[in-house]
């Protein structure tokens, strides 16, 4: 969420970035909407001051014996009490309103970040290795798992309908090599915290991550009111909801494997065979929480586990900055890795990394303090996929397949095998 008074101080730079996006201006809705908040708390103020100095005028009315002063000034107190009983309301009102709206613009993009519609105006910062070359015609991870007998679209469906899927046999125990895999790397190398989070949150948890009010639609919702998570993110950026956090203690590195659900509402059409866009998916995720001076190196920082990741795995992949069309409602940049798949031909996204600002921090009411300060600042939140678990099996299914359909297992997923070295029928 964005500060109102930047807003007001910096309505041509809202509405500057809010175009980059593609977005249409705000800042006179916004600034409308506070002049309305703060005019009538002038108003509660006033009413409260003459409140008080009548009551003052009452009493010395009365000791006068000046009696039909003293009963229009009782007449005046009443009113003006009634007024400000009736003013709290409005006042709740009036912030509802304001918050609603500033809860729905999204993020101001570093002013390094490619300006564009989508992502065709992303620009590539790096590649890592090269593109396997086969002697023969590669093929697609769906086509590889159902000639295995090991990855069951039709089964899935039966029971859950589209965009699940069921793994088994060596297909099953190569994912969960992955996530311990990433795990390990990123607790025993990269100096994250492991947490098991819950999968159900709250509104307000969603709320603070910026994937609530205007993506709900996205969401999975139980009819008791919690809400399935989208990703780690959520429960890990919430560590830190409403808390105040010594500047010593930071920063904080947080990761978890958790399954991630998605209603994948805006993709009707979109990636329908295979694996690769799924309604439940499992994904180790990393956040940190960082003062303001030192996350952008901190961005720099995090996507560079998650490169180390497919470095590990021998995948060949790029990374890209995402352009102000592309990239996500609460960040301020966003580095998006995508790795290579032979068998589709093309790249893929696999781990986006985001920097947010005090954006979700706003949201969260999360805080730090410098010793010595008396006021508290807002921390800056940074999340990033290390790495989605789901698009990683295709990506190793795809890279290191065999011509007899088996699948190789990347020497970095060997200790987690059980002495399995190769994924045959």
């Amino acid at each position: 969420m964005l500060d109102i008074r930047w807003i007001r101080d910096n309505p041509e730079a809202l509405d500057a970035a809010l175009k980059k996006r593609g977005a249409e201006p705000e800042s006179a809705a916004l600034i409308k909407l506070d002049e309305e908040r703060r005019a009538h708390i002038a108003r509660v103020q006033e009413a409260q001051t003459r409140r008080n100095a009548a009551s003052k005028e009452i009493g010395a009315a009365m000791g006068a014996g000046e009696t039909e002063k003293a009963e229009v000034l009782k007449a005046e107190v009443g009113d003006l009490k009634a007024f400000l009983a009736a003013a709290e309301d409005v006042e709740r009102e009036l912030d509802a309103k304001l918050r609603d709206a500033l809860a729905r613009i999204p993020n101001v993009p570093l002013d390094d970040v490619p300006v564009g519609a989508d992502e065709e105006a992303n620009v590539e910062l790096r590649q890592f290795g090269e593109k396997r070359q086969f002697n023969f015609q590669p093929k697609e991870h769906f086509e590889l798992g159902e000639a295995l007998g090991q990855m069951d679209f039709e089964v899935a469906a039966k029971m859950s309908g589209a965009r699940f899927t069921l793994l088994n046999g060596g297909l099953a125990r190569l994912e969960r090599a992955l996530g311990q895999f990433m795990l390990d790397l990123h607790t025993q190398e990269h100096g994250y915290a492991e947490v098991s989070p819950p999968l159900l949150v709250r509104d307000d948890a969603l709320f603070g991550t910026a994937q609530l009010p205007k993506f709900a639609e996205d969401q999975f919702h139980t009819d008791d009111g919690y809400w399935l998570i989208p990703t780690a993110e959520v429960p890990l950026t919430n560590i830190v909801r409403e808390a105040i956090i010594d500047h010593d203690y930071l920063p904080r590195r947080y990761t978890a494997l958790t399954p991630c659900f998605r209603s994948e509402a805006g993709s009707a059409g979109r990636d329908t065979r295979g694996y690769l866009r799924q309604h439940q998916f499992y994904k180790v995720e990393m956040v940190s929480v960082t003062d303001a001076e030192s996350s952008l190196d901190e961005l720099e920082r995090m996507t560079k586990c998650a490169e180390t990741v497919l470095e590990r795995l021998g995948l060949h992949f790029r990374t890209m900055v995402l352009s102000t069309g592309d990239m996500g409602f609460g960040a301020r940049k966003t580095h998006d890795i995508e790795v290579w798949l032979p068998g589709q031909g093309a790249y893929r996204e696999i781990s986006s990394c985001s920097v947010c600002g005090d954006f979700q921090a706003r949201r969260m009411n999360a805080r730090y303090r410098v010793e010595g300060e008396k006021q508290t600042r807002f921390v800056h939140t940074l999340n990033g996929s290390g790495v989605a678990m789901g698009r990683a099996l295709i990506a190793v299914m795809e890279t290191y397949q065999q011509e007899d359909g088996s699948i190789a297992v990347p020497d970095a997923l060997k200790p987690y095998m059980g002495g399995i070295d190769v994924i045959a029928a």
